[in-house]
């Protein structure tokens, strides 16, 4: 039975689905449906997402998880009031860090990219995008755009780590599954992936 796990943000989302996906590839009991809600920024988008998270709900009778990134207060409350799992990342972290650092939070959406050159974020953001569309051995003909392809079993972590490199680093990294199929070939390389030898981890 699949569980529906959200990321719901007022930005990009990509924080809450890189930290969300982080944290759920350590569990391989469960069967997750993932729901990514970008720009939830308004009290009208926050009811059209409470209304998916509802009908999800119903659906699957199991309680959704939100991994939520989110500044706007009326946002936040209508999100609280979904019956859902919650792990608010701002709410959870920023009040220590106040106290720690002994200054105010400046509650500003998108601060981050606000801090880092254009380049460096719009790469990064391409790399998040690329690591999402080539996950898995989705799409081999992207792999020629790849600075790095990891090479695994399913449910080691590529994809997470696929996901960090973008987001951190602007490295366009692919991952590729090892199946029982490839092992029953013995030790060779997966036709797919003779031709990028030297991108492979």
């Amino acid at each position: 039975v699949e569980r529906s796990v959200f990321f719901i943000s007022d930005g990009t989302g990509i924080t809450a689905e890189s930290f969300g996906q982080s944290l759920l590839a350590q569990f391989s009991g469960p069967m997750f449906c993932h729901h990514t809600l970008p720009y939830i920024d308004t009290r009208e988008k926050a009811v059209r997402a409470l209304m998916q998270i509802t009908e999800a709900h119903q659906a699957e009778k199991v309680q959704p998880i939100i991994f939520m990134t989110v500044l706007n207060e009326e946002v936040s409350q209508l999100m609280h009031t979904s019956g859902a799992y919650i792990i608010d990342l701002f709410s959870t972290f920023l009040p220590g860090l106040e106290i720690e650092l002994g200054s105010h939070p400046l509650y500003t959406v998108g601060k981050k990219r606000s801090t880092t050159s254009s380049d460096s974020y719009h790469r990064r953001i391409e790399a998040v995008q690329f690591a999402l569309d080539n996950d898995d051995g989705a799409r081999f003909r992207h792999y020629e755009k790849a600075d790095i392809i990891l090479l695994g079993a399913s449910r080691s972590g590529k994809t997470p780590t696929c996901i960090y490199l973008g987001l951190q680093f602007g490295i366009f990294a692919a991952n590729y599954p090892i199946t029982e199929d490839d092992l029953d070939k013995g030790i060779r390389l997966p036709d797919a992936l003779k031709p990028y030898k030297e991108r492979l981890l």
